[in-house]
């Protein structure tokens, strides 16, 4: 975090540093090791990483879940916040469809009203929501903010969501395909193997037919 350098500060501070630097190093104030590793430390505490998916994918009319973790240095209170916000694809302003503090909030209004929910666990890092019934006009950037004082800034990830119709009634899986390559070829030889053994049947059948002589009896009257 930028406000953690030692290059950031006050004017007078700056200005105080650069008067110390001018003096012998003799004469220069010394600061103990530890006060420096304290301030090294509490600086880099000051941080949370947060990690969602870039992309996810959803049918319409079908629940969508957003998946959102974060990792924090510091014990997880009430004064965590997690906020989900919102951009459609065509461009816009964020607006905030989700907060979180103790209990979930969800919106009251606009487009995802009665329709997202909460389905994360701060205990286990993870601020993650759900949309129920999306729709194609639901495509767009959303993005999760977590705040866990006093670690407090993070990255800030992004996930687009893309909503289109489902083409098929169902979906092949990797078992239903492999099942597919195996069995086919057996099916297809079953099926030669009838076909070849109809036709010899009728062959034989039609030669039957051909070699049989019908005789006939006459009977005279004398």
């Amino acid at each position: 975090t930028g406000q953690c350098g030692a290059a950031g500060g006050s004017p007078g501070s700056r200005a105080r540093r650069a008067a110390g630097s001018a003096l012998p190093r003799s004469a220069r104030p010394r600061v103990p090791s530890s006060q420096l590793g304290f301030a090294q430390g509490v600086c880099n505490a000051l941080s949370l990483e947060i990690k969602a998916s870039p992309k996810v994918r959803a049918f319409i009319g079908e629940q969508v879940s957003l998946k959102c973790s974060f990792k924090s240095s510091s014990p997880i209170t009430e004064s965590l916040t997690v906020d989900w916000t919102y951009r459609p694809l065509t461009g816009g302003q964020m607006e905030t469809i989700f907060h979180y503090q103790s209990v979930p909030y969800p919106t009251t209004v606009g487009k995802f009203k009665d329709r997202i929910s909460w389905i994360g666990n701060v205990a286990r890092g993870d601020a993650s929501v759900a949309i129920e019934s999306p729709v194609m006009s639901d495509n767009g950037t959303f993005i999760c903010s977590v705040k866990n004082p006093p670690d407090v800034y993070h990255n800030i990830p992004q996930t687009v969501l893309i909503v289109t119709e489902r083409g098929l009634s169902f979906q092949l899986t990797s078992a239903v395909l492999l099942s597919i390559l195996v069995f086919l070829p057996s099916i297809i030889v079953v099926v030669l193997l009838l076909v070849r053994m109809g036709r010899k049947f009728g062959v034989l059948k039609e030669k039957k037919k051909s070699g049989c002589k019908k005789s006939s009896i006459e009977v005279s009257d004398e």
